[in-house]
């Protein structure tokens, strides 16, 4: 019993750092199977949608942009408002002025 305790902690340990560690994926640059994978609830289809509406309309400019997908509505950008960016942040050098 002992064993069994320990190895479910382990593994309930484990898969939560796993997310906890993940990057957040660019909407702006991930394909259709990166986005399938990081968006909760967003399967095979809707993540074609996105990208198709990327290529059809221009980026996205916020993560808000994501309702312009049919199908995708205020609670579901919600729920993967951590899990996405958009466009790379700017690496800040010492010394350097800050990027426009």
């Amino acid at each position: 019993m002992n064993a069994l305790f320990k190895f479910v902690f382990i593994a309930v340990a484990a898969f939560t750092w796993s997310f906890a560690l993940a990057e957040a994926v660019d909407i702006n640059s991930a394909n259709s199977d990166q986005l399938a994978q990081a968006m909760v609830g967003v399967g095979k289809a809707k993540a074609d949608a996105i990208v198709q509406e990327r290529e059809k309309n221009g980026k996205f400019t916020s993560i808000e942009d994501l309702s312009r997908v049919k199908g995708i509505k205020q609670a579901l950008i919600e729920k993967n408002r951590n899990n996405l960016t958009v466009g790379a942040k700017p690496v800040e050098v010492a010394g350097a002025p800050p990027a426009k």
